[in-house]
């Protein structure tokens, strides 16, 4: 399965590389967030190679999502998909942006891929472990190596997102005595703690599942986890929620190896 999402995140990053050099034309969702063609052209291929590998494993893909085409997930394995993660990143230029794949085993993220195309790297995660694997400018794989969190730090450093920073990331921060802080966009942030590029995520806000999923199946695949503010691993598969949507998160802490 691991394999079929790989290729299948290569080929959609090819589609919005290609949108990417080209200029995408925008548009706004009910929910404020934009949205371009390379988000649907993403993930049209997606759920095309999946539901040919997996016909009868139920997939909730943000965009299908938001339209309204949500498949009934119980208490079935399921997959989650955000054909592009970091869209305000990608139309700055930046290259901040995902594409993210994750399969979900009774509330927990068992296996994701996380490619950013525009830094040439993807990032994987299963019960093998988790990998960094380089990516060439033909979409061909070029490198690959295990990756891990990095043990406890005596000085901590921690990940903000660029689009959603909080009071209340600076009051945690503050609370954990950290003062070094990196800014970095989307499901990369998952990802670099995997590394050991960096020690803490803390997130306060709204976020869906289909934005945390492949990145924190990454981050437990490295030997870390992320939390929610009760202390307890961060579940997936959420369903009528009475304070909330279908599969929205609350606010969260993703660890590496220092967890405290």
């Amino acid at each position: 399965m691991i394999d079929v999402f790989e290729r299948a995140a290569i080929a959609a990053g090819r589609e919005i590389m290609q949108v990417f050099h080209d200029g995408p034309t925008i548009h706004i969702k009910s929910d404020s967030s934009p949205v371009t063609e390379a988000d649907e052209r993403a993930e049209a291929v997606i759920l095309s190679a999946l539901s040919a590998a997996f016909p009868d494993v139920p997939v909730v893909a943000e965009e299908a999502a938001a339209a309204g085409n949500i498949p009934e997930t119980g208490h079935t394995s399921f997959i989650l998909v955000d054909p592009l993660d970091g869209t305000k990143e990608f139309i700055r230029k930046s290259s901040d942006f995902t594409v993210n794949i994750a399969l979900i085993k009774a509330g927990i993220p068992v296996m994701g891929i996380v490619y950013a195309p525009a830094r040439g790297v993807a990032y994987l995660g299963d019960a093998s472990g988790a990998f960094k694997i380089e990516i060439d400018e033909t979409f061909v794989p070029v490198a690959r190596r295990a990756i891990r969190v990095r043990g406890s730090q005596s000085s901590l450093v921690a990940l903000a997102s660029r689009s959603h920073n909080s009071p209340e990331t600076d009051v945690f921060l503050k609370s954990k005595g950290i003062t070094d802080t990196k800014s970095v966009g989307s499901s990369l942030k998952f990802c670099l703690i995997a590394e050991g590029d960096a020690d803490v995520y803390p997130r306060f806000g709204r976020t869906m599942e289909w934005d945390t999923a492949a990145g924190d199946a990454v981050l437990r695949a490295a030997g870390g986890m992320t939390l929610g503010l009760d202390g307890r691993p961060l579940p997936y598969g959420k369903r009528n929620q009475a304070q909330d949507s279908d599969f929205a998160n609350p606010s969260f802490i993703a660890w590496g190896g220092h967890q405290i």
